[in-house]
């Protein structure tokens, strides 16, 4: 079964510099802008925001 275009697998980044990153899914047909989600980064230690790189 082939994946659907409407679900593409992004690559979250982190804001705070650690060049540390997620990989998650997103739902392109309810965020068609760039996803921004607060995660725990733990280089930095803490929840900062990630967001979505292309």
């Amino acid at each position: 079964m082939a994946r659907s275009t409407a679900r593409p697998v992004v690559r979250l980044k982190s804001t705070a510099g650690t060049g540390v990153t997620y990989v998650t899914r997103k739902n392109r047909l309810n965020d068609p802008d760039r996803l921004a989600l607060r995660k725990y980064d733990p280089v930095a230690g803490q929840h900062v925001l990630f967001r979505e790189e292309r």
